[in-house]
Formats: structure tokens, C-alpha cells, sequence
């Protein structure tokens, strides 16, 4: 494990969940890969995989607010995945001090669809990877304004 802890980024949607990691100083944010949703228990028992595997000290999910800040539809499904992931990490002793956090998501999707056009990435393959593109842009935009690390 690394010396310094590393922080996870979440984008959770209907069907998938993108997973993105920070290096050790929490500077440069990484995609994982993109998991695909079979039951909200199960998933979450996913990402406390991810969060082991990379030593995480903090789960940092995308908060999928409207543009007036109004909760949308997909905001109470995304605060009922954090909260079972809070009770599941919560059982398991030592990841019960894993911090969760919110980062607002607003424009994370167009954002990322844009950094694949620029890479000149067809729509099909934009298609595979656009949950764990996203997940990039959530963590990069807290580690930018977070001291956490540094």
C-alpha cells in the first residue's frame, strides 16, 4: 500500500458505475474501469473492493444536482447508494473511517464526451468508456479544490 491515501471517484448511474482513483498525492485523477449494475448491495460491495484494493481514505461520489440546485430524479437513487455504502463500510471495522463525500457533477458528462471527441474517439468506443470518463472529471474537480492530500 501506498504511504499516502489515495482517493476514489464515483459517477453512479442507472446502469453502470464509473470508478476513477487519485495517485498517491492526490494530484492526477485515473480511470479504473466502469462496473456494470447488477443490485445496489452487490455494487457497492464492488467499490469497497476498489476502495481496498487502492487503500482509499475517501469515496468521493458525483452528485447529480439540476442546474438550479434542485434534487433531480437521479439525485435521491445516488444518496440511497451512498447511504447503503455507508452502512455496508460501516460493518466492515477498519473501512468504517473511509470518509464519503459529494462533488457536484453538473456539465461531468458533457465535459468528459468532449475530452473523447478531442481524442478523436468513435461514438461506439466514446459509448464503453463514458461512465469511467466521467468518474475522472468528479474526481479531478474535488482533488483541484481540495487540500486533503497536499
Amino acid at each position: 500500500m501506498d504511504t499516502k491515501q489515495r482517493i476514489l471517484g464515483l459517477d453512479v448511474g442507472d446502469k453502470t458505475i464509473g470508478v476513477a482513483v487519485s495517485d498517491p498525492l492526490c494530484i492526477i485523477a485515473s480511470g479504473v474501469t466502469t462496473i456494470e449494475r447488477v443490485g445496489i448491495r452487490k455494487d457497492c460491495g464492488k467499490v469497497i473492493d476498489y476502495v481496498r484494493e487502492f487503500g482509499c481514505s475517501t469515496v468521493v461520489i458525483g452528485l447529480p444536482l439540476n442546474l438550479d440546485d434542485s434534487d433531480s430524479v437521479q439525485t435521491q437513487k445516488v444518496r440511497d447508494f451512498r447511504t447503503m455504502l455507508e452502512n455496508k463500510m460501516r460493518s466492515l471495522g477498519p473501512l468504517s473511517r473511509v470518509k464519503i463525500e459529494w462533488q457536484d457533477e453538473r456539465y461531468s458528462t458533457e465535459e468528459a464526451e468532449e475530452v473523447l471527441i478531442q481524442a478523436d474517439m468513435s461514438r461506439e468506443d466514446r459509448k464503453k468508456i463514458i461512465d469511467r470518463q466521467a468518474a475522472i472529471v468528479i474526481l479531478q474537480r474535488y482533488l483541484d479544490r481540495s487540500s486533503y492530500c497536499t
